[in-house]
């Protein structure tokens, strides 16, 4: 998906030998929270613009009080930039064949992550595309969520390669994709309507094909 800043996993979850734990009564009250907030904020942004909705009017209608809004996502902001999909994106390129170049394996393993999120709620991720393309807020406070989603590649990519997490060179490609894919993405929905998930594909392509080629035109 759009960069964007994940919520903490669980550190009891951190053995990869066991099979992952059902979450606990308290963990899914959470996660339905978060997400009645989030589709309550959407639904408004659709009805009335951005920055005509106010974060008490998404509590009052989300049916819980503005601190908790707050508790879950910091700022207005981070209910269109906050979500849970990095972790998918890391462990899908870790799932790339191990010969395979890493460009090719991150532009592989962040399309294929888009494809499953926007198959998961077209509608939702259509918009929130829209949103970041369109709120200045939202552009400005995605720098920050978007540190992460590097982060959390180049740890992968620095498996791949050998090289250090820190590496200048790893953190240039990392981040040029990144841009360059958001880039793919806004021109997917540029026209009004997004096409199809090939539609993407082909855009992706192009977008990093640009990097792989060297950065000529």
């Amino acid at each position: 998906m759009a960069p964007a800043r994940t919520e903490p996993a669980d550190d009891t979850a951190a053995d990869t030998d066991l099979p992952p734990a059902k979450p606990s009564l308290r963990e899914r009250k959470k996660i339905q929270t978060r997400q009645a907030i989030r589709r309550t904020a959407y639904r408004l942004f659709e009805k009335q613009g951005y920055d005509a909705t106010p974060v008490d009017q998404i509590a009052e209608e989300a049916e819980v009080s503005p601190s908790t809004v707050f508790r879950y996502f910091p700022t207005k902001e981070d209910i269109v930039l906050t979500d849970e999909y990095d972790p998918l994106i890391e462990e899908t390129l870790r799932q790339r064949p191990p010969n395979e170049p890493p460009v090719t394996a991150l532009r592989e393993a962040l399309y294929s992550s888009i494809a499953r999120i926007y198959q998961a709620d077209a509608a939702e991720t259509l918009q929130r595309i829209r949103l970041i393309r369109e709120v200045p807020a939202l552009r400005g406070r995605m720098s920050e969520h978007s540190a992460e989603t590097a982060w959390l590649l180049r740890r992968a990519l620095a498996e791949r390669t050998g090289r250090a997490e820190d590496d200048l060179e790893l953190r240039i490609v990392t981040g040029a994709m990144l841009g360059a894919l958001m880039e793919a993405m806004y021109s997917w929905v540029d026209t009004g309507t997004a096409g199809t998930l090939e539609d993407l594909r082909a855009l992706v392509t192009r977008a990093l094909g640009v990097l792989e080629r060297g950065l000529t035109l």
